[in-house]
């Protein structure tokens, strides 16, 4: 039986998982690795199946604040990257800001927002906003400024202005870039979501981690990371769909084979 190269695509995801779970598995069986040290799949399954309510209360609270923040991150990105991208000046003015402010790690916001606003929901929608932001505003605004001179220039001769130019044609060609921001922010903003849970909450995958980390069940923590690593590849594969069915035009060229 043969298959072809779109189904081996689509299947060998979940055949290196499955590797990598069975040699996972074999190796925790075979050298006897003792569970609170590195637990084995089949060990995380059961964790996941025995405490699956209090997994899905942690998991429900994680996703709903984490989509918060991304929200939030979506209005401020696009807003803030058009703002840069339609202007080559404020384009070269703000963005070795925003790489500033990008390098510095997040996790050290956390204290700071707890004073502001309380241990709760608060430090974790914000940090998640924190370290998703960026690459929404990037590719926005890289999408703008990288606008060909060439077209610009027939579009004006043509009568159109400059508001035209960014809107009708700037940001449609934008798109690609938009969506590809988003599968690289959602992952961002669940890793900043779980790391303000972790010291700034007690509820969540986060706080779960911590819980479940001192009291050595290490299988309850694998747990809480297969889940929050399995709600950001629903997301990421979320947006691949979005973004194929709404910017075909930017894919034809990959298609067909």
């Amino acid at each position: 039986m043969k298959f072809s190269q779109k189904q081996m695509e689509r299947w060998s995801p979940w055949v290196l998982l499955a590797i990598v779970l069975l040699v996972w598995q074999f190796i925790c069986v075979a050298f006897d690795v003792p569970e609170y040290l590195f637990p084995s799949p089949s060990r995380i399954a059961q964790q996941m199946v025995e405490f699956h309510e209090e997994l899905t209360r942690h998991a429900w609270r994680t996703f709903w604040v984490t989509m918060v923040g991304f929200g939030i991150a979506i209005v401020v990105g696009v807003l803030l990257g058009f703002l840069i991208g339609s202007s080559r000046a404020a384009y070269a003015a703000v963005y070795p800001l925003m790489t500033a402010f990008n390098a510095l790690p997040k996790a050290a916001f956390i204290p700071i927002l707890v004073v502001w606003l309380g241990i709760g929901v608060g430090p974790a929608v914000l940090t998640a906003f924190l370290i998703s932001f960026f690459p929404i505003t990037v590719n926005i605004a890289t999408g703008l400024a990288t606008l060909e001179p060439e077209l610009e220039d027939v579009l004006r001769v043509l009568g159109a202005k400059r508001w035209d130019v960014l809107v009708k044609v700037g940001l449609p060609r934008s798109m690609p870039y938009f969506y590809g921001s988003l599968k690289v922010a959602i992952t961002l903003a669940f890793v900043g979501t779980t790391v303000s849970e972790m010291t700034a909450a007690n509820e969540g995958i986060g706080y779960l981690l911590i819980s479940a980390g001192s009291s050595m069940q290490m299988a309850l923590a694998f747990a809480g990371l297969v889940i929050v690593g399995a709600m950001a590849m629903v997301m990421y594969e979320l947006f691949s769909v979005i973004e194929k069915r709404t910017t075909a035009w930017a894919h034809r060229g990959s298609q067909g084979h």
